[in-house]
């Protein structure tokens, strides 16, 4: 689970002594557990040193002044700012293992949709059941899966045109159309149908592409030069759409409506959810976790995505039977996130994920 998140300007400037450190950790202890500032008479009953309230509101202006926590209001007591929390979560964070309750219920759930299900509905049920156990919105970004053929046909639209039919062996058909070379003559695309489909069974786009352009020469030797034309533009426009579309699964946006005590919270949702339908930016956004090791977790304005909602996101990569990277899932909510809980369960879950998808 290395690669939390890369070192941070807080993490690396920021020294507290031991008594500062147990003070701002109850601060965004306290944050976490109930979304409310905590004042100097409280933590003076909770802290185990026998601190006054006077020593403690002297260390709090030293935090404050180091820009870990700031007052929401007047005499009010203190919250952690986003700078705060990315301290916290690189420096202080205690991350143990999965709870057996948690562990039983990812194991259940992933694995039970695993068995007899497509690849779209087992991210599905990592996405809900990741909303479920953190309250959050799960989110899975994934690559589109690159499925094994049965059958390629090129179906002519118009001279300039055709059609290019893909059977996979799960019985999925997708269409893609194709712009066809000046003069090419009738027999051309059946030709070029003929000579793929000889080749194609069982194997993916990917694959028969890579041979195919290796024995380019034999190929058109082959088929005249322009059905060879229509047979590589045909594999690169489909392995190109292949490789680069990507689909983004969100469940459990509820769950960021509960809890809600302000008129200021609902509005940080209302923005949450709208960022969350601009998917262009959520899959940048998963993107950047996939060059991490393990998990990732994205603090509030760190990320354009989260700079007016005031989210958070723990993510992680998830990789195919051949170590490849294929997708990021995670969990999205506000910044008081049980970082704790929340860090090893969406790691154990990517890696359960890419043990399935390894072993189909």
């Amino acid at each position: 689970m290395s690669d939390r998140h890369p070192p941070s300007e807080a993490s690396s400037v920021v020294q507290l002594d031991a008594r500062s450190r147990e003070i701002f950790r109850q601060i965004v202890d306290s944050y976490l557990a109930t979304g409310e500032p905590v004042g100097s008479r409280n933590l003076a009953r909770a802290l185990p040193m026998g601190l006054s309230p006077a020593s403690i509101r002297n260390v709090m202006a030293d935090l404050e002044a180091l820009g870990l926590i700031y007052a929401p209001h007047i005499s009010a007591g203190r919250l952690p700012t986003e700078l705060g929390l990315r301290f916290f979560v690189d420096a202080m964070l205690e991350i143990g293992d999965v709870s057996d309750d948690d562990r039983r219920r990812v194991e259940a759930q992933v694995r039970g949709a695993g068995r007899g299900s497509s690849y779209e509905e087992m991210l599905a049920e990592a996405s809900s059941l990741l909303s479920g156990l953190s309250r959050g919105a799960g989110v899975v970004v994934a690559s589109k899966q690159n499925p094994r053929l049965k059958h390629i046909e090129f179906v002519p639209l118009d001279p300039q045109r055709a059609l290019v039919v893909l059977v996979s062996e799960d019985g999925a058909v997708e269409n893609r159309l194709l712009t066809l070379p000046p003069g090419l003559p009738s027999s051309a695309l059946i030709e070029a149908s003929n000579f793929l489909n000889a080749r194609i069974r069982g194997r993916t786009l990917g694959e028969i592409r890579t041979d195919i352009e290796r024995a380019r020469a034999a190929a058109e030797a082959e088929l005249d030069a322009l059905t060879a034309e229509v047979v590589g533009a045909g594999l690169a426009s489909w392995a190109a759409d292949t490789v680069q579309e990507r689909r983004l699964i969100v469940r459990g946006q509820a769950n960021l409506l509960e809890d809600l005590r302000a008129l200021e919270d609902l509005e940080r949702v209302r923005l949450l959810l709208e960022d969350l339908e601009a998917k262009k930016d959520v899959i940048e956004l998963l993107g950047r976790a996939e060059n991490a090791d393990g998990v990732r977790i994205f603090i509030g304005s760190e990320n354009k995505l989260f700079s007016l909602s005031g989210s958070s996101m723990v993510a992680a990569p998830f990789h195919d039977g051949r170590s490849q990277v294929i997708g990021v899932l995670g969990v999205i909510g506000p910044t008081r996130l049980n970082y704790a809980r929340i860090v090893p369960m969406v790691d154990y879950t990517a890696r359960l994920v890419g043990r399935l998808l390894g072993s189909g």
